[in-house]
């Protein structure tokens, strides 16, 4: 953590009270300069409360993400795919998925780096949306993996990523999370988290898929109202004495992506497709596939070997896939 106050953060994250007077000492500097801090902090959404005759407190306290914390969580893990990864924990980006994929285009091994970060200043979704991200509330992680067979190999790679998220959630937490086609992660039918694939390199031979996910765990009030679709995060879904530790979750998480990703090329989306349909609420539903040009209204059947959406309209059945595409139940 490279900001000023980042070692202010660090003690102020279990949540407790801490005297102005009692901070300058431990950080060697004034009191006025904590204060300052403070209101640093404030920019970025970081909200300490003064407690008279108490000092400064973080409401609740915060689990800030560790990259030594996140690889002994792996550790702990069965042995897999986890031990090619490199773990980097950023305070502040704009994006992860830009990250690692400016890391691809230097030239530099985007094969196991995983990036994740407090803060996205840009974080994206699928058709240019943005994704919010506030401080040191969620998890926002990218993970780089490399492929010998180009974009040919990763037809229904989003999908399968889903399930890996999925599988995640359940371990850790026992939620049964649904996915919503093609990238959504939903739980009671609002949207905890989102996928996003993006790829560098020659698409006809080796090249790079970057995984993006960004998921909700302890989401503020204040970012919730730049939302504009019902949400949910992890934080309401669990009894949870104390705080959600995001460390294990984001080594929870990137276990399960290297899992997947680590022999996707041999098994495909073949692997994954039934897991997938028991995890998708809206088959047998009438839904509305919407493009920038066109909308169709029909029943969702499944998903196809490839991940393509099997759409039956007008007694037709047919596969529809593309990264403009998107879903939702038809209105009644």
């Amino acid at each position: 953590m490279t900001e000023s106050w980042g070692r202010l953060l660090t003690i102020l994250a279990n949540g407790e009270c801490h005297s102005g007077e009692a901070l300058g000492v431990e950080l060697g500097v004034s009191r006025a300069a904590i204060w300052k801090q403070i209101q640093a902090m404030a920019q970025v959404g970081i909200h300490v409360e003064s407690v008279r005759g108490a000092g400064y407190c973080l409401p609740g306290g915060m689990s800030l993400l560790s990259e030594g914390e996140i690889l002994k969580a792996l550790e702990g893990m069965p042995a897999g795919a986890q031990g090619q990864l490199q773990c980097v924990v950023y305070s502040q980006l704009d994006s992860t998925n830009e990250r690692v994929l400016q890391r691809i285009r230097a030239g530099e091994s985007g094969h196991g780096y995983a990036c994740l970060a407090e803060l996205q200043s840009a974080g994206r979704g699928r058709r240019g949306r943005q994704w919010q991200s506030p401080y040191g509330r969620n998890v926002y992680l990218s993970l780089g993996w490399r492929f010998e067979r180009g974009v040919a190999a990763m037809e229904g790679l989003s999908l399968a990523i889903g399930v890996a998220v999925c599988r995640a959630l359940d371990k850790n937490f026992s939620l049964k999370a649904e996915l919503k086609w093609p990238n959504d992660v939903l739980l009671a039918g609002r949207k905890l988290g989102g996928i996003l694939l993006e790829v560098a390199g020659d698409l006809s031979g080796e090249c790079y898929v970057v995984a993006g996910v960004g998921l909700n765990v302890s989401m503020p009030s204040a970012a919730a109202q730049a939302i504009d679709q019902p949400w949910i995060d992890v934080a309401s879904c669990i009894e949870s004495i104390g705080l959600i530790d995001r460390n294990q979750l984001a080594a929870a998480l990137l276990f399960e992506l290297s899992c997947v990703l680590s022999d996707y090329e041999q098994r495909g989306f073949a692997a994954y497709k039934n897991e997938w349909k028991m995890r998708c609420p809206h088959i047998g539903a009438s839904v509305q596939l919407s493009s920038h040009s066109n909308t169709l209204v029909g029943e969702m059947v499944g998903v196809d070997d490839t991940g393509a959406l099997l759409l039956l309209v007008d007694g037709e059945l047919k596969p529809y896939s593309g990264g403009e595409l998107s879903l939702r139940l038809a209105s009644s």
